[in-house]
This record gives structure tokens, sequence and C-alpha cells, in this order.
């Protein structure tokens, strides 16, 4: 009894070896290499698989998904003789299982030597600033010679990539500095344009204005100018028409010789209103002159002793009687203040003429007249003389 259940597990455990050997199950996106005595006898796809046990065994199991390898930096030497650092990545896909098995012991390390003799041959040609700016070109140029390499080992390179170039630091350090330099050169030539541009407007906004200034400046200088010449056209017309107005006035009003001389007295108070003339001295010929101004007026032309016919008056282009009455009274004053001057003109002829009491003589033939109030003719002061007592006020 014991005997049969030893033999019945010992047929248990053949059968589940039996059949572990005999079938075989390949995942999806795998290829299985199988070997029947040593030698190469078929891949099997993926899925459930038949071997003959103990004759036929599973050799390798292929990845046939694209793969991604990412090498280390390697040093590569550029033709002006600088070292520079490039890792690299490559993307790959098996395509032929037996190939890959059976050509190459390890397609990996065989691509990864491989890159790096090719990118020493290609980046060996340029200097370091083509390679540095030349990525395509050695991406293209390492992905033809690799895809050319590994195509007997069934693999096929879809990519090569250059993950970094790194420079020396000095060489990086350069760099910099000679960036930094162009960028200042850049700065300052734009700074440069800038202010050309500025200084241009400027310039330009300063030759408008004087432009501007100078047409504004000519325009009021000539309709200053034809103000001034109006104005002055216009002054000369009314100093003509006042002129006419005035001697028309005169030979209407027919003016005889008292009036000249009235006229005579209104001026001597105004010659003594400076503020200068501390002192007035009056003549003592003042008698005489006033005597005589009526026979030396005589002399002029056009001007009678006695004015015959009635006086008019000018007509000023106002008809309002309480105007006429203000004229009424006008030339009232005016007859009164003429009869006033006469009387002062008798007294002066009265004290001139011989043997008439009049005012104390100087030696020097000056006197003092007493003041008139009708004239306006303020006392005069005579000073005294070297020879002789001063005179009595």
């Amino acid at each position: 009894m014991t005997a049969l259940l030893v033999l019945f597990l010992l047929i248990i455990v053949f059968v589940v070896v039996m059949l572990a050997k005999t079938v075989k199950i390949v995942p999806q996106a795998r290829a299985a290499v199988v070997e029947r005595f040593g030698k190469y006898k078929a891949t099997l796809p993926a899925g459930l698989n038949i071997l003959v046990p103990f004759i036929d065994r599973l050799r390798y199991l292929i990845d046939l998904r694209e793969q991604v390898v990412s090498f280390p930096p390697q040093p590569v030497i550029t033709e002006d003789n600088l070292v520079v650092s490039i890792d690299t990545v490559i993307y790959f896909q098996v395509t032929d299982p037996v190939a890959a098995t059976y050509e190459i012991a390890n397609y990996i390390q065989a691509i990864e030597q491989l890159t790096m003799t090719t990118l020493r041959n290609i980046v060996g040609g340029m200097d370091l600033e083509e390679t540095l700016t030349s990525r395509d070109s050695i991406n293209s140029g390492l992905r033809g010679v690799l895809d050319e390499a590994t195509g007997k080992w069934g693999i096929r390179v879809n990519r090569v990539e250059l993950k970094g170039i790194d420079p020396p630091p000095s060489i990086k350090d350069s760099m910099e500095k000679q960036m930094r330099a162009d960028r200042d050169k850049r700065a300052v030539i734009l700074t440069a344009e800038g202010q050309r541009q500025s200084a241009i407007l400027t310039a330009e906004g300063a030759k408008q204005s004087a432009i501007l200034n100078a047409e504004g400046a000519r325009q009021s200088q000539i309709l200053r100018a034809q103000a001034d010449r109006e104005s002055q056209i216009l002054r000369a017309q009314g100093e003509g028409q006042a002129i006419q107005t005035v001697f028309q006035a005169i030979h209407d009003g027919r003016p005889d010789q008292s009036l000249l001389a009235y006229q005579y007295l209104q001026m001597m108070p105004k010659i003594a209103e400076g503020d200068a003339n501390k002192l007035w001295i009056v003549p003592s010929e003042i008698g005489k002159a006033l005597e005589g101004l009526g026979s030396t007026m005589n002399s002029l032309i056009g001007i009678p002793d006695e004015v015959e016919g009635p006086r008019t008056r000018v007509d000023m282009g106002s008809s309002d009687p309480e105007l006429s009455e203000i004229g009424s009274a006008a030339d009232e004053a005016l007859q009164a203040t003429h009869d006033e001057v006469a009387a002062a003109i008798a007294a002066a002829q009265e004290s001139a003429s011989p043997g008439s009491s009049g005012p104390s003589s100087t030696p020097s033939g000056e006197s003092t007249t007493p003041s008139a109030p009708q004239s306006g003719i303020a006392p005069s002061e005579v000073p005294p003389s070297n020879d002789a007592e001063p005179p009595t006020q």
C-alpha cells in the first residue's frame, strides 16, 4: 500500500515535469529561440507553443520592442585639440532574433563601443564651435554608421541623440566672457542708436521750433509795424483836423490885441511853475512891455487892433439848451476876465509913466511889483546888489 502511494506520487511528478518541458507560453512582443541538441531549431512566436521534452530547449527570449539605451559621457577630442564630454542616447529595435542571438554575443555592448568610436571620428573633424552648433549633423552621421553596422546583427537603429556636450570649465568661462562681451557690445550699439535717434529728433524739433518762432516774430513785427503806421496816420490825420479846427475857430472868432495880451499874461504864471524856478525876477520894463505889446502886435499881418462886426463862436455841433446856457455863462466869465486884464494893463501903464509914484527902483534898474491877484502873477524877490541897499518889498 505504501509502495503504490509512492509510485503514484512519482507518476504525478513526472507528468508535471513533462508538461513543463513540453508546453511553453511566449509573451506578446517577445520571440523565443529553440535549440535541438544544441542547434537552432525554430523561433517560437507569442502564445502557446509545444516542445519535445528533453530534446528541444528554449535558449533565449528576445524582446522585440524598441529599446532605449543611455551611454555615460565619453571624452572626445575636437579638431582644435579641446576635450569635450559627450553622452548619447540610442533608440534601437531587434528585427531578427536569430541574428541578434548568434551573430553577436552582446549587442548592447557592441552598440556602445561602436557609438563611441563613430562619435570620436565625426567630432574629431570639427572644431568646438561647430561641434556645439551641429547636433543634427552629428546625430544623422552617427545613426547612418550604426544602422549600417548593426544591420547584420538583426538590429535597427531608429534614432541617435546627443544628450549633452560639455566643454572644459576654462572653455566655458571663456565662452561666457565672449557671450557677455557680445551682449555688452550689442547693448552699447543699441544705446548709441537710441541716443542718435533721440538727438536727431531733438534737433528736428528745435529746428521746427526755431522756424515757427522766427515766422511768429516776423508776423508780429509786420503786424506791429502796420499798427504803428496806421496809428501814426490816424494821429497825423487827427492833429491835422485839430489844427484845421483851431485855425478855423481863430479866424471865425476874429481875435484882437486884447485877446493876445490876455494870452501873454496867462502864459507868465506857467513859466514860474517849474520845480527849478526858485526865484522869478520881473523886469521893471514890464509896463513898457505891456504898453508896447499892442504896438508890436500891430506889425503882425492879419491881426487888427479892433475888430468890426459881431463876434462869432465856433459851432461845436450841440443844440442842447443846457449846453447853450453853459456856453453863455462861459462867455460872461470870459468877458469878466477880459475886463480884469484890461484894468491890469492900465495899472501897469500908469506905474510905468514918468512923474507917477511907483515902486522903489534899484540902481540896476530892477524893481519889485505888487502881486496882481487878477492875473495870477506872484510877487518876485530881487537879490541885493553889491553897491546898493536891498530894495524894500
